[in-house]
């Protein structure tokens, strides 16, 4: 028994007339007739009741008319997908970022993945900074956008784009841009930043500054959650050091003051991936101008 078999029977089914339904699938008379017949011995039951003049569904039929129409209806849907997801259109992706990129990068990208790939749903993550690889090697994740290259030998990573770092300060605060010459006169001021401790990328390029502008920062509050970080500045509890991506949350109390150091952003996925959707959104995301 085949599909098609199936498919000439609901359409003799619904025509009920072997000559028209011959017509409308393409085959002649006889051809249909013995496909019904082969239907029929291997099921072992008449699925027609047929004479000179008319045909009709047996009780068997009938039955088999109702649930072979939704199944093919599912099968046909199914086939369909399949068909998307070899052409790279449909599926599931998951996608891992830092939060920095939250208010720009990401919804900008989001928007081209939804009107050039709209059956495709995304599921996304964001994790701490190290977290990234492991995801992608777990499987747990296909893309990821991270602050730093993954260098790993079954990984591919590239570089989207680089932006400033920046002081962020309240809006009445007196630091500016004339003061950016030696942001020691900082070292009395309260941090809002990330712990220095611990081992992601930024914690690390955090230490970096502080140790070319040669003092310890007093952290007052640690967090790794630039929209926080964003709220308690603007209620003057301390400043911070943000990339500059965090300005497209547009906080109306807060200022950002660019330094001459710049941050990256990556996208990472498993080489060799075989999975042409995945290499469609990696695609898209390069094509994306900071």
């Amino acid at each position: 028994m085949t599909i098609q078999q199936i498919k000439y029977f609901l359409e003799l089914s619904s025509e009920l007339h072997f000559w028209k339904t011959a017509e409308k699938v393409f085959i002649s008379q006889s051809s249909l007739s013995r496909q019904i017949q082969s239907l029929e011995n291997e099921l072992g039951l008449k699925l027609f009741e047929r004479d000179k003049r008319n045909v009709k569904l047996t009780d068997a039929g009938k039955f088999l008319q109702q649930h072979w129409t939704v199944t093919i209806k599912d099968l046909d849907q199914i086939h369909r997908q399949a068909k998307k997801i070899d052409e790279g259109v449909l599926g599931v992706v998951s996608i891992s970022y830092p939060g920095s990129v939250t208010f720009n990068f990401l919804p900008n990208f989001l928007e081209i993945i939804n009107t050039n790939l709209p059956d495709l749903k995304l599921e996304l993550t964001e994790p701490n900074d190290d977290s990234h690889e492991k995801l992608l090697l777990d499987y747990q994740t296909d893309i990821a956008f991270s602050r730093d290259r993954i260098e790993n030998e079954n990984i591919d990573s590239l570089k989207l784009y680089s932006e400033p770092i920046c002081i962020v300060v309240p809006e009445n605060h007196w630091f500016d841009k004339a003061s950016l010459n030696d942001l020691k006169v900082l070292q009395h001021e309260k941090f809002i930043i990330s712990g220095l401790h611990k081992k992601t990328f930024f914690a690390s390029l955090l230490r970096s500054l502080f140790v070319k502008y040669n003092f310890e920062p007093i952290t007052s509050i640690e967090s790794d959650f630039g929209g926080m970080i964003l709220n308690l500045v603007s209620k003057g509890l301390g400043i911070s050091i943000l990339p500059y991506s965090f300005k497209f949350a547009k906080h109306k109390k807060v200022r950002f003051i660019e330094l001459n150091e710049e941050i990256d952003l990556f996208i990472s996925w498993r080489k060799n991936e075989q999975n042409k959707t995945i290499k469609k959104v990696v695609t898209f995301a390069k094509a994306i101008e900071r």
